[in-house]
């Protein structure tokens, strides 16, 4: 992988019990022939997006992205690039904050749980609920550690450019 140069962490501020705003710049890894996609949030299902359901998932360093493609390895395209996307969103859960997830009722193991062949197999993924329980309580997106790398971290987004919600633009 190629691209991003920039290794500044984006800026989280805490609103209320719940939520979260998130700002600054974020990576994504994409196929460059379909850079002008790169917004268009994932094609298939993910952690926190049935089929159907959008999910820009994003990471908060250009090394998030290298640990969280490492799942994706076989199934991706190996001449990604990585792009950054700036973003401001508010009403974001952070699930790294265990007061918030306790107030929310989300359990750490639903969201982290294995959700890839439960979805193969036509199920429903515990981190599926995680998101529909989070929407319902006026989530935008979320936080979600870093399972390869703890430490690092990335941003799911459930919404973005439309109304009033999140931001995200490509940074050329």
């Amino acid at each position: 992988m190629n691209g991003a140069v920039s290794s500044q962490q984006p800026r989280i501020q805490k609103q209320g019990e719940l939520f979260c705003a998130v700002s600054g710049v974020f990576y994504r890894a994409i196929d460059p022939q379909h850079r002008d996609a790169a917004l268009a949030g994932s094609r298939s299902a993910g952690r926190y997006s049935p089929a159907g359901s959008p999910g820009l998932y994003l990471s908060s360093s250009p090394e998030g992205v290298e640990a969280a493609m490492i799942a994706h390895r076989d199934s991706r395209t190996p001449d990604l690039e990585i792009i950054e996307v700036e973003v401001l969103a508010e009403q974001i859960f952070d699930l790294r904050d265990s007061a918030a997830r306790q107030a929310a009722d989300i359990r750490l193991d639903d969201a982290v749980a294995p959700w890839k062949q439960i979805a193969a197999e036509g199920g429903r993924p515990p981190s599926w609920g995680v998101r529909h329980r989070l929407e319902a309580l006026g989530a935008h997106g979320l936080i979600d550690p870093s399972r390869k790398r703890p430490g690092l971290w990335h941003l799911a987004l459930f919404r973005w450019n439309g109304g009033s919600g999140p931001a995200a633009q490509v940074r050329d």
